[in-house]
């Protein structure tokens, strides 16, 4: 007799290596920089994309969301084709509950580990991105109806602010409403379903306090803004280095600022 505990620890450990694959540091590494040397800092999709480029941001995207569908794709297979065949503990193993009402949230516990492994990869010194192309992949695989919505709302705020945190942010928060709302009119509550969406949101969340911080004072960066021109220096070298009038005044002196 196997317990479901034994179950959902091997889950998460195989999800969270599987997250821990970041593919912006290792197709910006392969570009010649590691790409938390470069721009925010951050290892994620946005951070290429203003880097690198919209091809290479493009690619980051995809290739985090087919990480976290793959996982999610990986725990079903399992829960359809291994599980059947393990013999269970048949009493309460979590405080009353059984293992069929366990195995239940196991997506759901697998595809939140995949999201730690791409925020704290261990493959890269802990240090990954935001987690949310981890998470899309992550949505629409265990319920793409919730998926496409939070997905629409995400890209319609995005597009109205031209903040990618906003629509990040937002996605994530209505994630739990909507699952939530699911569970409610299905009439199947699972607390631990509800949990752990609530924790995968408040991760990504979390991941964006220093974006939050920078909203709140205004300086956020926008999506496809313009980088401001530097002012090029005047060039002296064809000019004497010191004017000087009859009064013996210097004639450079004064409060003109060449750089805005």
């Amino acid at each position: 007799m196997v317990s479901v505990i034994i179950v959902a620890v091997v889950t998460a450990v195989i999800a969270y290596l599987i997250g821990s694959v970041n593919f912006s540091i290792l197709l910006s590494k392969a570009a010649g920089k590691d790409i938390r040397e470069s721009g925010s800092g951050n290892a994620g999709a946005t951070n290429m994309l203003r880097v690198y480029g919209k091809f290479m941001g493009f690619l980051t995207l995809i290739l985090d969301m087919v990480k976290g569908a793959l996982v999610i794709f990986l725990t079903y297979l399992a829960m359809y084709y291994l599980l059947p065949r393990i013999n269970f503990v048949e009493e309460p193993v979590l405080y009353g509950f059984k293992a069929d009402y366990l195995l239940d949230a196991l997506p759901y516990l697998a595809g939140w580990f995949a999201i730690i492994g791409h925020c704290f990869p261990i493959h890269f010194g802990f240090k990954g991105g935001k987690g949310v192309a981890a998470a899309l992949g992550v949505v629409l695989m265990l319920d793409w109806q919730v998926g496409v919505i939070a997905l629409v709302v995400a890209l319609a705020a995005i597009i109205c602010t031209r903040y990618v945190s906003v629509g990040s942010i937002l996605g994530a928060v209505l994630f739990v409403v909507l699952t939530f709302a699911r569970q409610f009119f299905d009439r199947e509550f699972n607390v631990f379903v509800l949990a752990i969406t609530i924790l995968m949101a408040l991760l990504i969340v979390l991941r964006h306090h220093a974006n939050i911080r920078r909203l709140k004072r205004g300086e956020e960066n926008k999506l496809f803004a313009r980088k401001p021109k530097e002012a090029k220096a005047p060039d002296t070298a064809q000019e004497p280095a010191e004017f000087t009038t009859s009064d013996g005044v210097d004639e450079d002196e004064g409060d003109i600022n060449i750089v805005e």
